[in-house]
């Protein structure tokens, strides 16, 4: 089982087969920063970025063009999945490798895309997470104390599904033609306990614990732990018999638990592409707590097509020096781990959406392209090394 662990770890840094770091198919190193500027799916063009602050990067994402299913006459398109890990990569890397695949198995049975296609994945995703989890407890209990925020978005036959779970964010860039703005209009629903709504609804679905949701240092948190509702794995939090020892302390919850107190269930959010519709923003909240929607809107708007997820990532940057009252070239020069306490890990996927090939999509198959973002490459001993110590 420690193998397994071993390598799952693994394909979270080691580059995919077929693909080379520093060429313009796997994209570019450049220090903590992973990036690829521009590249072609079904729909139009994209572009990735990627920045690491903790130790190890917990961030992860993907982009997938072409076949949504193993038919061959089944749906065809464009798939964004941004998965912001906590506690570590196991479970963000554990949705990288399995999450589409889950999609395109359901998507097969019903030979089409749909809400209850991305539901079905989601469940399945987190099932086998559960089973990594149940395996790896006896020898790696910390394991269950693993999570991951989980944002996707499918662009099929037209129509743009948006699935998340967590407070990652995907936001749209859509033109009004009478002014000639892009105006920013989020898609997707968050569910971070900062939020007061959210707060309430996970309150009015726990009436009986007074501790749901505890404000410590003016964070909001559940269980005065985490501060989303919604994830992928956090299984401590999930089935009550993991925890307990040999679960390190802070994780334990003095008494038991009944019900699951977080949530894998995504909201979902299924719209038609208008021809308007100019760009999608799908991005981890370590950019958005530097940037507001329209902000990360108005710099792909104004800026070339090329490098914008670059230069939101950067921008982000440059907000969180400013508030550290440093310079960004200062910023930059500060290592992994040390990163983390003046930013998050930030990961950014522009989708640039060409209305003309969204209204032939059925008849489109391709360019098919499989990318996954980030990450700073490790050696087997250092993944050996991190997987001993969980």
């Amino acid at each position: 089982m420690c193998m397994a662990l071993l390598r799952l770890l693994k394909s979270c840094w080691l580059p995919s087969s077929g693909r080379h770091a520093g060429s313009d198919g796997a994209g570019r190193q450049d220090g903590l920063l992973w990036y690829k500027d521009t590249g072609q799916h079904v729909n139009g063009e994209f572009s990735m970025a990627v920045v690491q602050a903790n130790n190890l990067l917990e961030d992860q994402c993907q982009v997938e063009s072409g076949a949504l299913s193993f038919l061959d006459a089944g749906p065809c398109g464009t798939f964004i999945g941004v998965y912001d890990g906590h506690g570590g990569p196991e479970t963000a890397c554990y949705i990288n490798d399995h999450l589409f695949n889950n999609l395109k198995r359901f998507a097969s049975e019903q030979n089409t895309m749909s809400a209850e296609v991305l539901r079905k994945a989601y469940q399945a995703t987190e099932d086998g997470f559960f089973s990594v989890v149940t395996a790896e407890w006896p020898v790696k209990p910390q394991i269950a104390a693993v999570g991951s925020c989980c944002l996707v978005g499918v662009i099929a036959g037209g129509t743009l599904y948006v699935a998340n779970v967590g407070d990652s964010r995907a936001v749209l860039g859509r033109l009004v033609k009478v002014t000639g703005e892009v105006l920013a209009v989020q898609i997707s629903a968050e569910h971070n306990v900062g939020i007061e709504p959210v707060r309430k609804e996970l309150q009015s679905m726990h009436p009986e614990d007074e501790q749901i949701v505890v404000l410590r240092h003016n964070v909001w948190r559940v269980k005065g732990l985490i501060q989303v509702c919604r994830s992928i794995g956090d299984v401590y939090l999930k089935k009550p018999e993991f925890n307990r020892e040999p679960l390190y302390a802070k994780f334990r919850l003095r008494g038991t638990f009944k019900k699951p107190i977080l949530s894998s269930e995504p909201a979902i959010t299924v719209q038609p592409l208008q021809p308007h519709d100019q760009f999608l923003i799908f991005a981890s909240d370590g950019l958005w707590e530097h940037l507001s929607n329209q902000e990360a809107v108005d710099i792909v708007q104004n800026g070339p097509r090329n490098g914008s997820a670059r230069r939101l990532v950067k921008t982000a940057m440059q907000e969180a020096a400013k508030k550290r009252e440093m310079r960004y070239s200062d910023l930059k020069k500060i290592d992994r781990g040390v990163r983390r306490h003046f930013h998050d890990d930030i990961t950014v996927i522009v989708i640039f959406l060409d209305s003309n090939l969204i209204s032939r999509a059925s008849l489109n198959r391709g360019p098919a392209a499989s990318v996954r973002g980030g990450g700073v490459n490790l050696s087997a001993s250092t993944v050996a090394s991190y997987s001993t110590s969980i």
